[in-house]
């Protein structure tokens, strides 16, 4: 893991996100404000515009910084929320993690998600995503195959009610919409799986 091309890591995400940025607002539009593509478009381009000055620092650092930028940078719950997962995991991994590590940093992080969201599985919300994909992390699984899993779990959110956000607002007529955080999770889990299986 130590050897993942960091600067290649934050324009597959950024390029993924806004890619897909027009999707994740018409999710938004369906049961939330309509600016989720917008706002994780903006937070990784903030991401990107400070990549060359992150590329010669550790992992855990790059990580907390880019928190950091997420918090500042991306409106709404958003921020907040995925911010708190890459400072987390930041804070948690050393310099040179195994996938021990990795796996391990993973659950401390999304457990601080849980807290700031006061949210937890099943309530349709990004850790519908992030839970599997720890277990799949955690279970050995190929970085191809954890992607699956988060377009899956994604999926998967679609029949779901909403208890918490703004989507829980509605009630009922959540059901039948896949979350937008959930979607641009795996989105995320799907850009760093193939960054991983090129340097593997």
């Amino acid at each position: 893991m130590s050897k993942i091309d960091l600067p290649a890591l934050i324009d597959a995400v950024a390029d993924t996100i806004s890619e897909h940025a027009d999707e994740l607002t018409a999710l938004d539009q369906a049961i939330g404000d309509g600016d989720h593509g917008l706002n994780m478009k903006r937070g990784f381009e903030a991401v990107r515009a400070e990549s060359a000055a992150l590329a010669g620092q550790p992992l855990p650092e790059v990580l907390r910084a880019i928190g950091t930028k997420l918090v500042m940078t991306v409106g709404g719950a958003s921020g907040p929320l995925f911010g708190t997962l890459f400072m987390s995991i930041g804070k948690e991994l050393p310099t040179e993690p195994s996938r021990a590590d990795l796996a391990a940093a993973l659950a401390k992080a999304i457990s601080a998600v849980a807290a700031r969201g006061k949210s937890q599985a099943g309530q349709k919300t990004m850790l519908d995503v992030l839970y599997p994909v720890q277990a799949a992390v955690a279970a050995g699984k190929s970085p191809g195959d954890v992607a699956d899993v988060a377009d899956g779990a994604a999926e998967a959110t679609k029949p779901l009610k909403a208890i918490r956000g703004r989507a829980s607002f509605l009630g009922d007529r959540s059901i039948g919409h896949v979350d937008p955080g959930a979607r641009s999770s795996a989105l995320i889990v799907r850009a760093v799986a193939k960054v991983m299986e090129h340097s593997a």
